[in-house]
């Protein structure tokens, strides 16, 4: 028999082991539910060129678009009027419900109220086990392929959510493992609850600007245009909406509630002047100069209660004009402050201009266009324009998400910049720095090879570039010379951040599988079997160097702690390779070194370096309400 005590650390070994196992079996799980997330978005890749095909393409073909059925021809009236059944469910039923949606990536940003009348209208269908619920090539979405086992789902979980955007067929089979009870709605019931509760959000948003004496008298056409870009806020009580000193480009409209306008001074009076300028913010609102100088003074520290704004008043409005410094501070006052809220960037969209034909990319989400400022055609952008609703159905919002995020908050040189995003119901856009020079995939093409001259000068602004995202934490993952935009000095400069990510704790690990499918080759197992020999097995060509061979294989061991620039002096080890070493980085940043090629730029609406793209004729696509792009 075994002492007392050693039982006792046994048992106690035992719950640890059980306890990890736990973690792990919920780690898996997670993991696996990505693994489908992924291979769903894979699928939509099965028709690009390359894939299938003995001969390379090139990488200019488009995407097959898709598109869902006519929108409801209803009415608005005959919308509201629009009644479905309602299901009566239990409480618990409804709690499941709810959850599941609240755990969907495409569904989890619905409003409340939505979530509410989806849940009412689902109806209850049942599954006796082994029959199949949905099979491969039927009509709608799934989450297994081919007769492999990918996951395992029980209560609480949802599928087939694709199904209601659009009338696709299924990538895969689920099939009931045991007698199952499901909740299901249909699609067009889905789509008239979107469209109706957008419509009611609308027509209640116009109905009180109308109410506002300082919107009323706006052309209906105008009203529609910024209820189209209006964000509702809310605040609770003591929130700060804004600060006095902080530079700001937002507009807003208190919807409910009241909130309180303060000061801060340096403890002298206020003067007339100071006043109505800090009520400039707040206009038509009753001038500040009946306050008292005595009222007005106290001290240095202290915030001046100025009054209260209700309901229909608005404040903030010199971010529209381009005065970015708050004049005054603006707390919630009672319990829930709602507020409407516009950005500046509705009237920096309107402010340019697309050019006629003048395409700079097609990518999966759209297309970048060059524009130019209606009132200043010698400054030109790249206009970034991504269909939301193809975004949500291939679950790239998060993607989507980090690429706006870390393309506005880098500074550097060697990476396109993003100057400003906005939104409206269709679409995502994204204003960017416009180089003119062109993909250094395009020179590439055309020329056939770079000498390793050529290709050391594109690589080190490559690596400039991945210093500064690393030093950030951030990785690139989806490094290709068509990712590289020459500038109007030939300079190279990374773009296209779909795939980055910021990896926060520094040292934590990302699972995301994720990179270009035509460069998979026209036999993926080859391909794969061709990375599982290694880096060494592969036979370079006589003409690269063995210095250029050396780094190529240093960069690409099969063991990351192996690979170049993972040790301690990081990217210095990579810099002091043989093949970079008697390169000037020094020069290459303070711009000092002549490119290997500099493109012919004749002005600004020139885009003559990049390839013809045909017209798009594309329909417009549905709209959408999920809320997902609150931030963008």
């Amino acid at each position: 028999m075994l002492p007392h005590e050693e039982v006792e650390a046994l048992r106690n070994e035992v719950a640890v082991l059980r306890d990890q196992l736990r973690k792990k079996e919920e780690l898996i799980n997670e993991l696996v539910s990505q693994v489908d997330k992924f291979k769903s978005v894979l699928q939509m890749y099965d028709g690009f060129p390359g894939q299938n095909d003995q001969q390379l393409k090139p990488r200019k073909n488009r995407l097959l678009g898709i598109s869902a059925e006519p929108e409801s021809s209803l009415t608005y009236e005959e919308l509201l009027q629009t009644k479905f059944t309602n299901y009566k469910k239990t409480d618990s039923s409804r709690k499941i419900i709810k959850n599941a949606i609240l755990d969907n990536d495409f569904m989890k940003n619905l409003e409340e109220f939505q979530i509410s009348e989806i849940t009412d209208c689902m109806y209850p269908v049942e599954y006796a086990q082994n029959l199949f619920i949905i099979k491969e090539g039927d009509i709608g979405s799934a989450v297994t392929k081919a007769g492999r086992f990918l996951s395992k789902m029980g209560p609480q979980k949802m599928f087939g959510e694709l199904a209601i955007l659009y009338n696709c067929t299924r990538t895969a089979t689920v099939k009931a493992l045991t007698d199952c009870k499901l909740w299901a709605i249909e699609r067009q019931c889905f789509r008239t609850i979107m469209m109706r509760s957008g419509l009611l959000k609308q027509k209640e948003y116009i109905d009180f600007l109308k109410s506002v004496p300082s919107f009323k008298k706006l052309p209906n056409e105008l009203l529609f245009k910024i209820v189209n870009v209006l964000d509702e806020v809310t605040y609770k009580k003591g929130d700060c909406i804004i600060r006095q000193g902080e530079k700001g480009d937002t507009f807003y409209i208190i919807n409910n509630g009241t909130v309180n306008v303060t000061i801060k001074h340096d403890g002298t009076a206020l003067t007339t002047t100071d006043q109505n300028m800090n009520i400039t913010s707040i206009t038509p609102f009753p001038s500040l100069t009946t306050l008292s100088s005595s009222s007005s003074s106290t001290s240095s520290t202290s915030e001046k209660f100025i009054r209260t704004l209700t309901r229909g008043e608005f404040f903030g409005e010199r971010a529209l004009q381009g005065e970015e410094v708050r004049s005054a501070s603006i707390f919630a006052q009672s319990d829930l402050v709602t507020c409407l809220v516009i950005d500046r960037e509705l009237k920096i969209k309107d402010s340019i201009k697309i050019l006629p034909n003048v395409t700079l990319g097609v990518g999966g989400f759209g297309r970048v266009e060059l524009v130019t400022l209606r009132e200043n055609k010698s400054i030109s952008f790249a206009l970034k324009i991504m269909k939301k609703a193809q975004i949500v159905e291939t679950r790239q919002q998060q993607h989507i998400l980090n690429e706006k995020r870390i393309m506005l908050e880098s500074n550097c040189n060697f990476i396109v910049k993003l100057y400003k995003t906005f939104k409206d119901n269709k679409y995502l856009y994204m204003l960017m720095e416009a180089c003119l020079g062109g993909e250094l995939w395009t020179i590439l093409r055309d020329k056939g090879q770079f000498d390793e001259k050529t290709a050391r000068f594109y690589a080190s602004c490559a690596i400039e570039a991945f210093e500064y995202l690393h030093s950030r934490n951030i990785i690139y993952r989806d490094l290709k010379p068509e990712n590289m935009l020459l500038d109007p000095f030939g300079y190279a400069k990374l773009t296209d951040f779909g795939f980055a990510k910021q990896l926060l704790p520094p040292g934590r690990k990302t699972w995301t599988f994720c990179g270009t499918p035509p460069f998979c080759g026209s036999d993926p197992m080859r391909t794969y079997n061709m990375i599982l020999k290694g880096i060494d097995s592969i036979d370079f060509p006589r003409n690269i160097s063995r210095e250029a061979i050396d780094l190529i294989k240093k960069l690409c061991r099969d063991n990351p702690s192996e690979r170049l620039g993972y040790q301690k002096r990081g990217i210095d080890d990579i810099r002091n390779h043989d093949w970079l070493k008697s390169f000037d980085f020094e020069k290459l940043k303070s711009r000092q070194l002549n490119p290997p090629f500099v493109p012919i730029i004749k002005s600004a609406c020139d885009a003559t370096n990049f390839d013809a793209y045909p017209p798009n004729r594309d329909p417009d696509p549905p709209d959408d309400f999920t809320g997902w792009d609150e931030e963008f």
